[in-house]
């Protein structure tokens, strides 16, 4: 009977590439870099871009840990911050989206003071796997055992990849750090790279996947290529998930760089055009909603209650009241006015003493 064989490890090439095949790339290249730039602009002419922002990260932690086998929603995660003492089923998912965007919102206030490098990407990881599943797996470590990728229950042996072996993981790490700030000739081409062999080197026992997208904003927040680390690719990877898989794949199995880095720049590409889509969308919605919630809330605070509906797009009365600083009494007439405008919609109403719960339905369109 014929026993499977072990397949060896794999062994990275180093970096940088000696093979680019640049001129082919050109064409993609330029419209990748057009389309990323023009996103930045419009960041850069939104006053307050962190408001605008905020439900798209959160949107990005949902679809990377989603990539992964998560099933929480965007509306279950929004519903849970709104109010963590309620009941939620499925919590440790909700937990792995959250701990997701604040690894992000962590790593975006660190490149403040230090670059991304080895410790930077462990410290991340320690908080991606805080208290959630995986968070057993050596967090904040890299692996000193040999991890493999494969089907659920596959062995070593009927795995379908297997990363480089843990005592040469810190040199390939090593070269890895070096090349991420690397003069390279385009740096979209670096960064579709950067992800890549990230993947191949597979440093961690669990989370690789998401750390690696977390990169993708942070390395165009760090090389001034982004004001704010706001192109989030995971929507892109999510839809095309088996071309995701199949391409990185490809890298390791047929050295197929140059498809890789193709499918790397379309995504970059459509992202950046989906998301300066949306940031118009939502820059007009605000400039509507000025006028709108005036009129139909004739309060002074109307800007305060503006701000933070476009914050909070899932909340509770009491959160509104104190956010807004609205009285009570006041605070009730100003929700009851944006529930007849339908500006907000009631997601549970409220029971005994636990307070309603509404949605802003007009951003929850846009951002979803």
């Amino acid at each position: 009977m014929r026993k499977d064989i072990m397949p060896k490890p794999f062994i990275p090439e180093k970096l940088p590439l000696e093979n680019i095949n640049w001129e082919d790339l050109l064409t993609k290249i330029v419209k990748a870099n057009s389309a990323v730039a023009k996103f930045d602009g419009l960041l850069e002419s939104i006053p307050n871009p962190l408001l605008f922002l905020n439900p798209l990260m959160t949107q990005e932690a949902v679809l990377s840990s989603k990539i992964e086998g998560t099933q929480a929603s965007l509306n279950e995660v929004l519903a849970f911050e709104a109010a963590p003492k309620r009941k939620q089923d499925n919590i440790n998912d909700i937990e792995e989206v959250i701990n997701y965007r604040n690894a992000l919102l962590f790593a975006t206030k660190e490149l403040e003071n230090r670059p991304i490098c080895l410790n930077f990407i462990k410290d991340m990881h320690k908080i991606l796997l805080q208290g959630v599943r995986g968070q057993n797996k050596a967090k904040g470590e890299f692996r000193r055992i040999q991890n493999w990728i494969g089907k659920s229950n596959s062995t070593i042996e009927t795995a379908s990849y297997v990363p480089p072996a843990p005592h040469l993981l810190l040199d390939f790490l090593s070269n890895w750090e070096k090349y991420c700030h690397y003069d390279e000739k385009d740096k979209l081409v670096q960064l579709a790279i950067i992800h890549a062999q990230f993947e191949i080197i597979h440093p961690f026992l669990d989370g690789n996947g998401r750390i690696g997208r977390i990169l993708i904003p942070l390395f165009l927040f760090e090389q001034k290529i982004l004001k704010y680390p706001a192109l989030y690719v995971s929507e892109f990877f999510e839809e095309n998930r088996q071309n995701y898989y199949d391409n990185l794949r490809a890298v390791s199995d047929k050295k197929a760089w140059h498809e890789w880095i193709n499918y790397f720049l379309e995504a970059i590409t459509s992202q950046a055009i989906n998301n300066t889509k949306r940031a118009k969308s939502i820059i007009q919605l605000y400039e509507e909603m000025k006028h709108i919630i005036q009129d139909v809330t004739k309060s002074r605070n109307s800007l305060k209650v503006q701000d933070f509906l476009f914050s909070k797009l899932i909340f509770e009365t009491p959160n509104f009241t104190e956010s807004t600083e609205l009285s009570k009494p006041h605070a009730a007439r100003v929700i009851k006015s944006l529930l007849e405008n339908k500006i907000i919609d009631t997601v549970t109403p409220a029971q005994g003493r636990r307070p309603a719960m509404y949605s802003f339905k007009p951003l929850m369109d846009i951002v979803k």
